[in-house]
């Protein structure tokens, strides 16, 4: 049974309970004063307490998706997998396995659509990385065999996990639905975790003598992906979002690389990498780096290119909504900024879940395929 499982999630919840009912029931015995019975009480109360505990804490890790798996709880390291080449002239992307999507249909990949793990191993940046990509049914059928798709990259937040994109914030299965209803074009999703250095924080920066992030998603991934699936090669087929840290990220190699993607979403994002003890030194003293990864100030004193923005924030529970408007207001042509400003929302899935189909519909609106 894995972590993220209702059966696990069950049992915790009625051995919580069952601890409870027993220790109310034997409480009456274990009021004298015997060192045994002592024992008893604390041992009692000490398990109840485990036990609700571990309840609580699977409620949390099934609402916001902190950890994937058992093996992501203890930090155990899994198996690459064996490589698969899909093209004559080698794609740099190892498939490792496909899985069902979470969308009605699941097992038959021209009605739900396909998800794939993957590694994509970066010549440029020589950055390996996991990744999920998501087929969408069409991609499977006679009639759009000669068709390419646009591509979105999809990005977590710090430290995050690539497998919440799809059982968290439901990325597949919203872009199954949009698609379904019409309101979007079928997608080729690439989700993964800004985190390709683990453990450390890169803010997908291009760190002097350290991992080169910034190149991983601007030249690696882009070139992977093209050579071993059908998508498009041109920036008009390419977008990337991402929440929080991703956000940022996502906003920031848009704005950069106005040559591979010609939009960028940013949920939540923040506006400036920060330096703290989970990047370390970024920049290494170069104050040219330090200012081209505050995205305030390259929008003041760099050329913008022809991306397409979209930012969000809420007018309560974020931190980032003086920020946010900042932003808007320095984009000028030929770039383009939307917004999603909600009345009130966290820094949470919850509020993310709530924006992603309004940004999906949107970033399908700006992305072109032949």
């Amino acid at each position: 049974m894995g972590l993220t499982s209702r059966k696990v999630l069950i049992l915790a919840v009625l051995l919580a309970v069952g601890l409870f009912v027993v220790t109310i029931w034997l409480w009456p015995r274990l009021s004298r004063g015997t060192p045994r019975v002592v024992l008893g009480r604390i041992g009692l109360l000490f398990a109840t307490q485990v036990a609700v505990f571990v309840a609580v804490g699977l409620v949390a890790n099934n609402s916001f998706l902190f950890y994937g798996s058992w093996s992501d709880l203890f930090g155990r390291k899994q198996d690459l997998g064996s490589f698969v080449d899909h093209s004559a002239g080698g794609t740099h992307v190892t498939v490792m396995d496909t899985q069902r999507t979470p969308t009605p249909g699941g097992s038959v990949p021209s009605v739900a659509g396909q998800v794939q793990r993957i590694v994509v191993s970066g010549p440029k940046s020589g950055i390996d990385s996991t990744a999920y990509v998501y087929l969408p049914p069409e991609y499977f059928r006679p009639g759009f065999v000669h068709r390419t798709f646009p591509v979105a990259v999809v990005l977590t937040g710090y430290p995050g996990m690539a497998e919440n994109l799809i059982k968290g914030l439901n990325y597949p299965k919203t872009a199954w639905q949009l698609a379904k209803d019409g309101k979007m074009q079928p997608m080729v999703l690439v989700m993964l975790r800004p985190t390709v250095a683990p453990p450390r924080d890169t803010e997908c920066v291009d760190i002097p003598r350290g991992p080169q992030t910034e190149t991983f998603f601007a030249k690696d991934l882009p070139l992977a992906v093209s050579r071993t699936y059908r998508v498009g090669r041109e920036p008009k087929s390419w977008g990337i979002i991402g929440n929080s840290t991703g956000g940022y990220c996502a906003l920031k190699i848009a704005m950069h690389h106005p040559e591979r993607y010609s939009v960028g979403v940013g949920l939540s994002a923040y506006y400036k990498a920060p330096v703290d003890p989970t990047t370390g030194d970024l920049f290494r003293g170069d104050k040219q780096l330090r200012n081209r990864s505050d995205l305030l100030w390259s929008l003041d004193n760099r050329p913008q290119g022809p991306v397409s923005l979209l930012v969000t924030s809420s007018k309560k529970g974020e931190g980032n909504l003086r920020a946010t408007r900042t932003f808007i207001s320095k984009v000028k042509a030929p770039s383009h900024v939307s917004s999603i400003i909600l009345d009130s929302g966290g820094h949470n899935f919850n509020t993310w879940r709530r924006e992603i189909p309004p940004a999906l519909e949107w970033m399908s609106g700006r992305l072109y395929s032949n």
